[in-house]
């Protein structure tokens, strides 16, 4: 009958070890190999009981930690050979269980699993020790003599790796999804998710535990990469994060990062996020490896406190008990990962039920003879101010400034015999995604994702730019100073020419993400487009961009007659605040956003001032609200809205809009939704509904 030892650095006698405590451990090795040959389940019991009894002897003896641990592993090690020899079931997971535990100390102190151990030893018959040949590698011993020379070292250090793994997994099931939520509160909670893992790992063999550990591990990498995402998501664009569309939202925002703060930085950014998404992988899984080997360790205590565990979530759960604000038993973890699988479940759903409504249209069989026939003969500008928000006019910190801007304004408009209609606009989106708010305004949809903007822009929908194209009765141009390659959506708009970025003809720097000042680029569509003869009016869609973050540097005004190629911004540009001093900082942002739209609508106004004629009708609005932490927490969506002519009979036709006079509405003037514009201003100004069913 083969005899199977094992050994470890911790369980040989030192040199200078009591001879007393060493044949004390002998006598037990040997009593258990005795039982062993009897063979059978009582043998493996009695093999236990009497490997304990020796530890208990060891350390009655005066024994110090190394050598009761030394004693305790013999134990398990004739446990072990009671089953190899025909122990019963209990008998082998005993020593199967203890085989992995060993395994696991040896990953957790940087030696290698399954090299060498006592289970591959025990497989082929064969001894098992680092001296007889096996050859473990240089660092396992090393790390094993360590061990045995510092054992307080050596347990602190274990029982600090638990703690750090149980510290990592608890942060990942209760970690918020917003930066106001993230307060020490919000991790005084017991997630039940904790709970079910361990009950699920403690039902488990050893390499099912080990794969639903790795599981478990890559779903706290999910889980923790959407929490950190809906952070972003709702500190920028006052929402969470959607799996099903916003994908497509990070190569525009690196693109921004690139524009604003430079191409180095954007490529570190990318990188970084990507190091960081595999290293949260990493320590998750290392984390729950870890637990896993621990609880299958101290597997009857484990049980003991899940059972207890289990026992107070569900009655704090039925009581709904809260601490600090929030409920003790959390789902935080389950119910994140619920939110987000209904939200792109949800999001594919409306894609088709979108895609079926876009079809239909109220003025979608109107003749070109019954579209916009009170408006004929008028030169028709829409712009687009951006991140012109309701909060720029009524917060306290952006409000005066802006305030002051706005009556400064009307008052000048006035004096040039050009009166003013004002409201407000709840727009399809918030934060970003400017085009959303274009399309939506212009379309009379709702587009508040990139699936619903791709759906439609492919289609035939009739947008408010193109009825006035189809009405054969005006030229149509856009000037888009913010578009940098080509764009396919000039024909779903409805513009005969586009002028972009490369087509105004300036020659100065950028300031941050806007390609040039709003002043300049509205000097280039008056000397290029709108201020030369032609043989019908004009409808131009405009889309102006100094106002968009980082709000640094921002331009000046100059005179008119000094823009020339744009090259008298350069002094202006570098005089001006660098964007990494002003994005990180609220109150800098706050304050920096409200003089860039004091500074694009100064521009406008003045330009229709100095351009504008009797027959000149001016539409302006925001496409959306600044980013949450300038625009303010639970801020709402509105944007102002101005139509402004000299010709009292425009203005008469939007009399029963009920607007406020000039360029600040009021803060009870009406308030409707942005994709509710386009059918209103076609019906107020004569167009003959005649619906398209699709």
């Amino acid at each position: 009958m083969p005899v199977f030892t094992r050994f470890s650095e911790s369980s040989q006698p030192s040199d200078d070890m009591p001879e007393a405590r060493a044949e004390t451990t002998a006598d037990a090795e040997g009593t258990a190999e005795a039982e062993a040959g009897a063979g059978g389940a009582a043998g493996g019991e009695v093999a236990a009981e009497r490997g304990a009894a020796a530890v208990a002897e060891v350390a009655a003896e005066g024994g110090g930690a190394a050598e009761t641990e030394a004693t305790a592993e013999r134990g398990v090690a004739d446990e072990a050979e009671v089953t190899a020899e025909g122990g019963g079931a209990a008998e082998t997971e005993a020593a199967a269980e203890r085989g992995v535990a060993d395994e696991a100390e040896i990953a957790a102190d940087g030696g290698e699993p399954g090299q060498g151990g006592p289970e591959e030893g025990a497989a082929v018959g064969g001894p098992v020790s680092d001296a007889a040949g096996t050859n473990p590698g240089p660092l396992r011993p090393r790390l094993r003599t360590w061990r045995t020379r510092h054992p307080r070292a050596a347990r602190t250090l274990r029982t600090g790796t638990t703690a750090l793994a149980a510290v990592l997994v608890l942060g990942a099931l209760l970690l918020p999804d917003t930066l106001p939520a993230l307060k020490a509160a919000s991790f005084l909670r017991m997630p039940v998710e904790a709970v079910l893992g361990a009950v699920v790992v403690l039902a488990l063999p050893r390499r099912p535990r080990l794969a639903a550990a790795v599981l478990y591990g890559l779903g706290l990498t999910v889980l923790t990469t959407v929490n950190l995402l809906d952070m972003g998501f709702n500190e920028y664009l006052g929402r969470g994060f959607n799996a099903a569309l916003d994908w497509d939202l990070l190569p525009d925002a690196q693109a921004y990062v690139e524009d604003t703060l430079g191409g180095g930085v954007a490529t570190a950014a990318a990188v970084g996020a990507v190091v960081l998404v595999l290293l949260v992988a990493a320590v998750m899984v290392a984390a729950s490896v870890r637990l896993a080997g621990v609880l299958a360790r101290h597997r009857v205590r484990a049980s003991q406190g899940a059972l207890a565990a289990g026992v107070v979530w569900v009655t704090c759960s039925a009581l709904g008990l809260t601490l600090f604000g929030g409920p003790i038993a959390s789902e935080r973890g389950a119910g994140a990962l619920r939110v987000h699988a209904q939200r792109t479940v949800e999001s594919l759903r409306d894609e088709a039920a979108f895609a079926e409504q876009s079809k239909a249209d109220t003025f979608g069989n109107t003749p070109p003879g019954e579209l916009l026939p009170d408006l004929r003969g008028k030169d028709v500008v829409f712009t687009f101010i951006e991140s012109y928000g309701r909060s720029a006019i009524e917060d306290p910190v952006m409000a005066p400034g802006v305030d002051r801007t706005l009556d400064a304004s009307t008052a000048a408009l006035k004096k040039a015999g050009f009166a003013a209609r004002s409201g407000w606009l709840t727009s399809a989106t918030y934060g970003g995604s400017s085009w959303l708010g274009h399309s939506t305004t212009m379309s009379g949809l709702w587009i508040d994702n990139q699936r619903r903007y791709r759906t439609v822009s492919a289609g035939d929908h009739l947008t408010l730019t193109k009825a006035f194209q189809k009405t054969g009765a005006w030229d149509t141009v856009g000037v888009m100073p913010g578009v940098q390659k080509g764009w396919p959506e000039q024909k779903w708009y409805g513009l005969d020419k586009l002028y972009d970025a490369f087509d105004l003809g300036y020659e100065g720097p950028k300031f941050s993400w806007s390609t040039m000042p709003d002043q300049y680029a509205l000097e280039a569509f008056q000397q290029r487009v709108h201020g030369k003869k032609r043989d019908k009016p004009l409808m131009s869609f405009v889309i102006l961009t100094s106002s968009h973050q980082p709000w640094a540097p921002i331009p000046k005004t100059v005179g008119w007659d000094e823009l020339g190629d744009g090259s008298v911004f350069d002094a202006i540009q570098k005089a001006g605040n660098k964007a990494s001093d002003i994005i990180t900082d609220t109150t800098k942002s706050r304050e920096e956003y409200g003089k860039s739209i004091q500074y694009s609508v100064t521009s406008l106004t003045q330009w229709l001032e100095r351009y504008g004629t009797d027959d000149t009708v001016l539409v302006f609005l925001g496409d959306h609200q600044p980013i949450a932490r300038v625009s303010g927490d639970h801020a709402s969506r509105d944007v102002p809205v101005s139509i402004v002519a000299k010709d009292p009979k425009v203005l008469d036709k939007v009399a029963g809009w009920n607007w406020t006079e000039g360029l600040r509405p009021d803060r009870d003037a009406p308030v409707w939704r942005m994709s509710s514009f386009r059918d209103r201003f076609l019906t107020a100004f004569g167009s003959t509904p005649r619906p398209s069913k699709g």
